[in-house]
C-alpha cells in the first residue's frame, strides 16, 4: 500500500502561542510531499519532525493572511542555502510572487533554483496539479480576503494480477491490461473466468480535503463530499458564533456540521484561537455532532488507509 499520510506542522490561528504555531501541514501521497500553507516556524517544525526540505517540490498557499504564508520566505532561503537546484512549484494567490520577489530583491538574494508560480483562478474544482498518481483541485472558500482550499485525490489504480493467476489460466500478455481494467477472460475451451477471480483486490482511491480559513458555508459540500479525511478550521467554540461570523471563521460545531453533511469519513479540526489553552472543549463540541473528529496536534500524523 502506498503512503497517504498527513502531518500537522502548525495548528494555531493568527496568533501563535508558546505551544502552537501558525498553520502548516505536510501531505505525503506515494512519496510525493506537498506542503500546505506555510506559517511562521514551518521550517523549524520540518526540522523538528525530521522532514527533509528538499523532498518538497509543491507548495500550496491558501491565502495571504500572514499566519498562512509568512514562513515561506525563510523556507525558500534555507532551501537555497542548503544547495537546492531543483525547481519548486508554488500554487498561490498571484500577489505572492511580488511579495517574495521584493523580499529577495531588497536582501540581494538570488536563489539557485527556479520558482514556478501557479496563481489561483478562484474557480471551484479547478485542476491545478496532476501527475500519474495524484490530482489537486481548488475549493473557493468564503473568507475576508480571497482564499482557496484544496482537494488532494489519488487517481484510480489498475488492479494487480498475480504471477500464479497468469500461469494458472495461461493469460495472454496482450489481454492483461484489459483484465486489469475489469474485463473477464475467456479460455481457449470457452470457459468464462469472472474478473474478480483474476485480480488482487483493487484499492480504493483516497481523498483529502483541506479547508483553511472560511465562514460556515455549505456550498463547499459538493467538492469535499465523501472525503476520507477533511481538515476544517474551527477557530472558536460555538458560544462565539457571532465573533466567528464577524471574522469570517468557523466554530467547532459548524465544522462538524459540514463534515456530517458532506459524509466524510474523518474530520480534523484546527486553526484554534490563542484564547483556548485547553482544546478538549473544542473537540467535545465537534464530536457532539460528528463523532469521528480528532484535533490537529503538531507533530502528529494521520494515515489514510485504503
Amino acid at each position: 500500500m502506498q503512503n497517504f499520510e498527513l502531518t500537522i506542522l502548525g495548528c494555531s490561528s493568527a496568533t501563535p502561542t508558546s505551544k502552537r504555531n501558525p498553520t502548516a501541514q505536510l501531505l505525503n501521497i506515494a512519496e510525493r510531499f506537498f506542503l500546505i500553507d506555510c506559517g511562521e516556524a514551518t521550517q523549524i517544525q520540518l526540522r523538528k519532525f525530521k522532514i527533509k526540505f528538499q523532498r518538497i517540490n509543491h507548495i500550496f498557499i491558501s491565502h495571504l493572511h500572514g499566519d498562512h504564508y509568512l514562513g515561506l520566505p525563510g523556507l525558500l532561503s534555507s532551501m537555497h542555502l542548503l544547495g537546492r537546484t531543483n525547481e519548486l512549484h508554488l500554487y498561490c494567490p498571484a500577489e505572492l510572487q511580488e511579495i517574495i520577489e521584493v523580499q529577495f530583491k531588497h536582501s540581494q538574494s538570488y536563489l539557485n533554483f527556479k520558482i514556478i508560480y501557479h496563481p489561483h483562478q478562484y474557480i471551484n474544482n479547478d485542476l491545478i496539479f496532476e501527475d500519474e498518481r495524484v490530482e489537486v483541485r481548488t475549493i473557493v472558500l468564503s473568507h475576508r480576503i480571497p482564499c482557496c482550499g484544496f482537494v488532494f485525490s489519488e487517481k484510480p489504480l489498475l488492479a494487480n494480477i498475480s504471477k500464479e493467476i497468469i500461469e494458472k489460466y495461461d493469460l495472454p500478455h496482450e489481454q492483461i491490461l484489459a483484465i486489469k481494467k475489469g474485463e473477464d477472460f475467456t479460455t481457449s475451451s470457452g470457459e468464462v473466468i469472472p474478473n474478480e477471480k483474476l485480480i488482487v483486490r483493487k484499492l480504493t482511491p483516497r481523498k483529502y480535503a483541506y479547508c483553511s480559513d472560511t465562514i460556515y458555508d455549505e456550498r463547499i459540500i459538493e467538492y469535499i463530499q465523501h472525503a476520507d479525511l477533511l481538515y476544517h478550521e474551527a477557530t472558536f467554540l460555538n458560544e462565539m458564533a457571532a465573533r466567528a461570523k464577524e471574522t469570517f471563521h468557523t466554530t467547532a460545531l459548524q465544522a462538524a456540521e459540514i463534515a456530517k453533511k458532506a459524509e466524510v469519513k474523518k474530520l480534523i479540526i484546527g486553526h484554534y484561537s490563542a484564547r483556548y489553552k485547553d482544546l478538549q472543549p473544542l473537540l467535545d463540541e465537534a464530536q457532539s455532532v460528528f463523532k469521528n473528529t480528532i484535533l490537529a496536534v503538531e507533530g502528529e500524523s494521520t494515515v489514510v488507509k485504503n
